[in-house]
């Protein structure tokens, strides 16, 4: 017995020096860990001081330049979309102007795409039944991420390659023999005196319905959503309203709100949609009401456009004509035949003497309101979605059905191509400055371009189709509606 005890002592000395010395290798193994991860820290901090040496050296022309020359490396063709063709599946909101479904698109540094819906239109044209929803659902919302992540250049030349490691090129300048160059940025592009920094999402309208037209008054209180059947009117000095404070029913109940306009006093809103009637609303009686209508022989409107001095209306119209309406009147002057197809966006210059409209035909117009005749025609490979003047002339930008925005010289056959949508680009308006102007388009994308170079100032990623946007007269907010039946208020800043 006591052999056994004197054993079992030995065993638990022998045991008790082992985890002693255990104890010690793992404090000594600490310290050695604890030591290698403060020297790498201390390495790490040298490097990022380096690195941030290195940056101050570089200038904002040299960032710019080579932004400019660095191309992408894999190039795709952009598949051309099928001709119209009659659909009969069913949906919930509207396609844009009869267009048929765009193939599946996918960006070179990510894709943006979603599943696409379709539907058709009521009692319209043929042409007007082959349409297409404009809505791909995705799913996050993220405000003011990096501009330049999705990126796609379709249908560019093999031969335009760019620096291994580099971000492809998205702004080309276009020459008058079609070949294309990126764009060198100029210093500026993104800094000085009325141009954005970003934007920053203020307020949600859940309109209930697809909005598919959107108008701010000036100044900025009210926002008007278009939707099926309705335009509601929300009061957005009142932080936190989630209701709108009128609705104004009009059309069918069951046909879409294409575009409603307010006349630059504010007290009369025109609204025109998939109705052969434009109704003429008085914002300024205690109950708004329609105080008259405008009726044509086409069977829809798509946009509409108001002269400076509130005294002429112009409507774009399914069947391609531009009608023009004498608002004191309310009688039609006078119809500018064109468009072979249906005219899709309308635009006036600030001087009220040129008009500007584009179509499903692949063409956009411009016109002389004094003489009455058309002035140009300029002619693409693809349909005519959005297009905006420039406030301070001699820029239109145009956003077409193949996923480009293209920024047109008006008298000089020069031209740019930005290619950061993913799919058609569906709305278009310029800031009333003149210095930058937003795009949206059924990649749920919101894009602000400088002009006319189309240097990405901010890009904002919704949850569906962004179908229409304004912006605020004196610059400080946008508002988008989209296909997830609400629309959404950013505030800009500078």
């Amino acid at each position: 017995m006591s052999l056994s005890v004197l054993s079992l002592k030995l065993e638990c000395e022998k045991l008790s020096n082992e985890k002693t010395e255990m104890q010690r290798h793992y404090v000594m193994y600490y310290e050695m860990s604890y030591g290698l991860n403060i020297e790498m820290h201390k390495q790490h901090q040298q490097q990022v001081v380096q690195a941030v040496e290195r940056a101050k050296q570089v200038t904002m022309a040299e960032l710019n330049s080579i932004i400019g020359v660095c191309l992408h490396t894999h190039t795709r063709t952009h598949a051309p979309c099928p001709g119209l063709r009659p659909l009969a599946l069913p949906c919930p909101y509207p396609g844009a102007f009869g267009m048929v479904p765009h193939p599946s698109l996918n960006g070179l540094n990510g894709d943006l795409g979603g599943a696409s819906a379709y539907s058709s239109l009521h009692n319209l044209s043929p042409q007007m039944s082959a349409a297409a929803a404009v809505a791909a659902y995705g799913r996050s919302q993220v405000v003011g991420f990096d501009p330049h992540h999705h990126m796609r250049v379709p249908g560019l030349p093999p031969n335009l390659s760019g620096i291994p490691g580099g971000k492809p090129a998205y702004s080309f300048h276009v020459s008058t023999e079609g070949q294309m160059q990126p764009v060198p940025f100029p210093p500026d592009a993104l800094i000085g005196p009325g141009i954005p920094r970003h934007a920053r999402q203020i307020n949600t309208l859940s309109h209930g319905e697809v909005v598919c037209a959107v108008t701010i008054s000036n100044p900025t209180r009210h926002v008007y959503t278009g939707g099926k059947g309705c335009v509601k009117i929300w009061d957005i000095s009142q932080p936190g309203s989630k209701s709108p404070v009128s609705q104004l029913d009009c059309l069918n109940r069951d046909n879409y709100i294409r575009s409603c306009r307010l006349l630059h006093d504010g007290r009369t809103l025109i609204i025109g949609g998939e109705a052969s009637t434009l109704s003429i609303w008085d914002l300024a009686s205690p109950t708004p009401r329609i105080k008259a209508e405008l009726t044509s022989s086409a069977p829809a409107c798509y946009a509409l456009a108001i002269s400076p001095d509130a005294k002429v209306c112009f409507s774009c119209c399914s069947d391609g004509n531009i009608a023009v309406w004498d608002l004191h009147n309310q009688t039609l002057v006078r119809q500018f035949q064109g468009h072979t197809d249906g005219a899709s966006c309308i635009d006036i210059s600030h001087d009220g003497t040129k008009l500007w409209t584009g179509g499903l035909d692949n063409t956009v117009r411009s016109w002389d309101l004094r003489e009455g005749r058309q002035l140009r025609q300029h002619d693409f490979t693809s349909q005519i979605f959005s297009l905006g003047y420039c406030p301070t002339g001699e820029w239109l930008a145009v956003g077409m059905e193949n996923s480009h925005v293209e920024v047109l010289h008006v008298t000089k056959p020069e031209k740019y191509q930005l290619h950061l949508h993913e799919s058609c680009v569906l709305s278009l308006r310029f800031a009333h400055c003149g210095k930058w102007f937003v795009s949206t388009g059924k990649d749920n994308l919101l894009n602000a371009w400088r002009t006319p170079y189309g240097a990405s100032i901010f890009q904002s990623k919704e949850s569906s189709s962004v179908l229409s946007c304004d912006i605020s007269g004196d610059d400080k907010y946008i508002v988008t509606g989209s296909g997830d039946k609400k629309a959404t208020v950013y505030e800009v800043i500078y």
